[in-house]
């Protein structure tokens, strides 16, 4: 399986044609204008995936709300994603409705570094976060022990568009941080007269570390 080094932050994901349970894709094309959320579990029925597919379904339409789709991926043939989709339509009451790579040959996985050299052949839990340029913004890797936290990576999306549109950096566990609540950072002073202005300032507890409500 040919290994290649993993996309870095701020580089455009890279060109690929996949097979999906909805059909053939060209990403990141496919999901020009829009921002997308690639993860790949270990394997079609096993417990903790579907944990994480449910998870992933009952907020679909959170991320859709913020122009973000869902791209599921494992090292498993299309039969046995759509076998495993019917089941969990069946045990569990909830319709998959996201597309699911079906890299039986490992080579997106192995495009993205998403096998890990101790773990066989089954891919990792990682999460690939791509903007609306294509532009791969945050990547996550989760070990195959321990299940994602879905609010989690929908509150990077969020806070990565919000950070765009608004020119500022978010706190420790924004929009519930310790110290200033729901409120973000602006970009620290460039230069002396504006960080004096800044100082002793109620919305600052220093020329370098100011917020403010959006």
């Amino acid at each position: 399986m040919e290994e290649c080094r993993i996309p870095l932050l701020g580089e455009a994901f890279p060109e690929m044609d996949v097979l999906t349970t909805q059909g053939t894709l060209t990403l990141p094309q496919a999901m020009a204008g829009k921002w997308f959320v690639l993860f790949s579990h270990p394997a079609d029925f096993t417990p903790v995936c579907t944990t994480e597919f449910v998870a992933f379904q009952k907020r679909a339409n959170e991320f859709k709300a913020l122009n973000c789709e869902l791209i599921g991926l494992s090292i498993d043939q299309v039969f046995s994603h759509i076998k495993w989709i019917e089941w969990i339509k069946e045990k569990i009451n909830e319709e998959i409705t996201f597309p699911v790579i079906a890299d039986d040959m490992g080579k997106v996985a192995s495009k993205l570094g998403m096998v890990h050299p101790g773990k066989g052949t089954n891919t990792v839990r990682a999460v690939f976060i791509v903007d609306d340029k294509g532009i791969v913004r945050i990547i996550l890797y989760y070990p195959q022990e321990v299940g994602r936290n879905i609010d989690e990576i929908l509150r990077c999306v969020r806070a990565l568009q919000t950070s765009d549109m608004h020119c500022v950096a978010l706190p420790a566990g924004w929009p519930s941080n310790e110290l200033i609540g729901d409120a973000v950072i602006i970009p620290p002073a460039k230069d002396v007269a504006t960080a004096k202005d800044r100082m002793g300032k109620p919305d600052s507890y220093d020329w370098w570390f100011c917020y403010r409500k959006l």
